[in-house]
């Protein structure tokens, strides 16, 4: 028999290799995400590895690499509001956690992490949260002026 591989599996190879070059390319992304969500680096590379899994599963659907992006960006923000979710019913906030500003509801702070931390222009939070692109402009300016207040609040108390 010869040692030359089938089509079909140097296509398969072909495949994984595209796979392993997205992951490579894409997973600081993610994790980036994950991590100033869930400010944990265990549960940010647990988040991690649960899209890139999806990824695999989804694979054949991706159709370019701009596709790809906004995929990596939408899966990971519904898994860290899946985790949130989940967590919320253990979460306690404490009144000094409430004064301090990373001390946002997971919504407010995926908003504030896409727009400011990844550079997401409002339009593409939209599409990727599926959102109108006006109540993510008002969401985020009412993020900030809250973040402004907390902070004012903060430095009186210190003072």
């Amino acid at each position: 028999m010869s040692a030359i591989p089938s089509s079909a599996g140097i296509a398969e190879r072909t495949g994984e290799q595209e796979f392993a070059d997205a992951v490579r390319v894409h997973q600081s992304m993610v994790f980036s995400i994950a991590l100033h969500f869930a400010r944990d680096r265990a549960l940010a590379e647990e988040l991690a590895q649960e899209v890139f899994l999806q990824l695999h599963r989804n694979w054949s659907a991706i159709q370019s690499p701009e596709h790809l992006v906004f995929w990596l960006r939408k899966v990971t923000s519904h898994r860290c509001i899946d985790w949130a979710r989940r967590r919320k019913a253990a979460l306690e906030i404490s009144l000094n956690d409430a004064a301090e500003p990373t001390a946002l509801p997971e919504k407010q702070r995926l908003l504030i992490i896409l727009r400011f931390q990844e550079g997401m222009e409002p339009e593409e939070i939209a599409r990727t949260l599926g959102m109108n692109v006006s109540t993510v402009k008002s969401q985020v300016q009412r993020t900030i002026e809250l973040l402004r207040s907390k902070a004012a609040r903060t430095i009186v108390r210190k003072e």
